[in-house]
């Protein structure tokens, strides 16, 4: 039997002390990436989603003194989470997932806001959310997390490909992934 997606969401780490924890971090995590799914994807319309669905909240995910996560809760989650725990998470969740044979998947990459830095130059750096979609499910199957000065979203994509060990599939990606390595043109020097 496969776990569940809490039972994941309860292996990643929570960055708070015992103090002013009020509610388990696998529920903030769990109405984050339901908010996110429902299209809430900044910290105020995730505030939105919290209180137009408050009451379901707390009595569903059994939240603790009946109130669900502020604004502040769940933006202090989202920047203290362990993403690399986080992303692991999800990632073991998805792969257990049933896909059925020749489902087109879909790569891509987007880099996040206001991660740029050194703008200004040539050694400007950012960080990119890579992840293989499902067109045929409507779900994320993989996720990674790239440094653009570290790596490049096509060897990110090459590697979730591979922990997928996804066969008989079709796979969509952007032109970036036509790219031919080169051969070396250097020669050797006879002395």
């Amino acid at each position: 039997m496969s776990k569940s997606i809490i039972d994941y969401l309860k292996e990643v780490p929570d960055p708070r002390g015992a103090q002013g924890s009020r509610d388990d971090l696998w529920q903030i995590l769990l109405i984050i990436i339901m908010g996110i799914m429902s299209g809430h994807t900044t910290y105020r319309e995730l505030e939105r989603f919290v209180e137009r669905h408050r009451r379901t909240l707390i009595k569903i995910l059994a939240l603790k003194q009946g109130t669900a996560p502020s604004y502040s809760t769940l933006r202090r989650m989202m920047i203290d989470v362990d993403y690399a725990k986080l992303n692991s998470a999800f990632n073991n969740w998805a792969q257990e997932q049933p896909r059925p044979k020749g489902a087109a998947i879909a790569g891509d990459g987007k880099s996040l806001r206001n991660t740029v830095s050194n703008a200004d130059n040539n050694k400007q750096n950012f960080i990119s959310m890579v992840s293989l979609f499902s067109q045929e499910q409507g779900v994320v199957v993989a996720t990674a997390i790239m440094e653009n000065k570290k790596e490049s979203e096509i060897c990110v994509i090459q590697q979730l490909l591979t922990q997928l060990n996804l066969e008989n599939h079709v796979f969509t990606m952007d032109a970036l992934h036509c790219q031919s390595k080169k051969k070396s043109t250097k020669t050797a020097r006879s002395n």
